[in-house]
């Protein structure tokens, strides 16, 4: 099943033709109906590791500003 939001075909079930690894990761080649085979990485399916449960905190965000702004000033 595709379980990205965003994807065209989120919620629907694919069949998987085989699955191989791209660029170090796991990604599934299915049948995609009239778009003919569609490649999805293994973390867009069921067969990926669940997604996390909880939401980001004020703190959280601010410690990524943080990391955000010390990557610009260091590139």
């Amino acid at each position: 099943m595709v379980t990205h939001p965003f994807h065209p075909l989120a919620g629907q079930r694919v069949a998987v033709l085989f699955g191989k690894r791209h660029a170090g990761r796991r990604v599934f080649v299915c049948e995609g109906g009239p778009a003919g085979t569609v490649t999805l990485p293994e973390e867009w399916t069921d067969r990926g590791p669940q997604p996390g449960r909880g939401r980001l905190t004020v703190e959280g965000l601010v410690a990524l500003d943080t990391l955000r702004k010390a990557w610009v000033v260091v590139r």
